[in-house]
């Protein structure tokens, strides 16, 4: 099973949209894909797929609730579907993760029971059997240090992180080394980077520089794609449904930007030695799958 955790810690740098394609484009290779966002934010993953329906219900049955032990009802009741990718939709719940473990493991420590808080959705997803079921998982949590955050990476153990190439993300890149090693001394554990996605590349030379400082395999770099990716926040779908049921013409460029997706997710596929029932041709737009 392929896991990996999409994540930087500069906002903006089309996170969100970049998992929504990612999930989408393993799905139009016939995989089965399961998404796990943990973003307590509105303007998610939840709502960029149109999944985002009971998120102020308060008496709905949600993720926190099954990673505090409180669920409702089975964890497979929580998944949605769209463009053929299963998603566990965000609550506004996420919003008090943090005290919801904190009171858990202060529970288990009144008892003398271990407990640790960055281990809950990896509890949750293999008690779900997701390993049985599915061959692609994918967290987004925030951009910010958080349980959501931990418990994604702990989960996954495995990062795809989305570069800004410009002066604002230069940080991030100049730290990129460093976050793997300090998320797996934090956490006790081993943790991969996939790749690094330059997202917004204009193709200035300082642009090239930055990309050139990056450590990490940069299978793909994605183009400014700004009018493509606000119509899919417009339409809630996927860079491939939104070409496909919302452009009136075909762009090329954002055809290729399609292509890219696809071959970004054959290339993690690769990392993990799964191989697609029935990938498609890059960025070809008949190539539905089931929703």
């Amino acid at each position: 099973m392929l896991t990996y955790t999409v994540y930087s810690e500069a906002g903006g740098v089309g996170k969100s949209s970049l998992t929504a394609s990612l999930a989408a484009a393993h799905a139009r290779g016939e995989l089965n894909v399961l998404a796990v966002p943990l973003d307590p934010q509105d303007g998610d993953l939840s709502r960029l797929l149109g999944v985002d329906v009971d998120r102020a219900e308060k008496d709905a049955d949600n993720l926190v609730r099954h990673m505090v032990n409180a669920p409702k009802g089975p964890f497979e009741d929580l998944i949605r579907t769209a463009e053929g990718v299963d998603i566990v939709p965000e609550h506004n719940m996420l919003s008090d993760l943090a005290s919801h473990l904190d009171r858990e493991q202060q529970k288990a420590e009144d008892f003398g029971d271990a407990y640790n808080v960055h281990a809950q959705l990896q509890r949750v997803l293999q008690e779900a059997g997701v390993g049985d079921h599915y061959d692609v998982v994918i967290c987004d949590p925030p951009a910010m240090e958080s349980p959501h955050l931990y418990n994604a990476i702990y989960a996954t153990r495995n990062l795809v992180i989305p570069v800004e190439p410009s002066a604002k993300g230069d940080a991030s890149v100049t730290g990129l080394e460093e976050l793997a090693s300090n998320f797996a001394d934090k956490m006790n554990i081993e943790v991969g980077v996939l790749a690094a996605v330059p997202n917004g590349f204009k193709g200035t030379n300082d642009q090239k520089e930055l990309i050139d400082e990056i450590s990490f395999p940069t299978p793909e770099i994605i183009g400014d794609r700004t009018s493509l990716m606000e119509g899919c926040w417009k339409q809630q779908c996927s860079a491939f449904t939104y070409e496909r049921e919302h452009r009136d013409y075909p762009r090329d460029h954002e055809l290729e930007t399609l292509a890219q997706f696809d071959r970004l997710a054959r290339y993690l596929e690769e990392q993990r030695g799964i191989e697609a029932p029935n990938p498609p041709e890059p960025g070809t737009l008949d190539h539905e799958v089931d929703a």
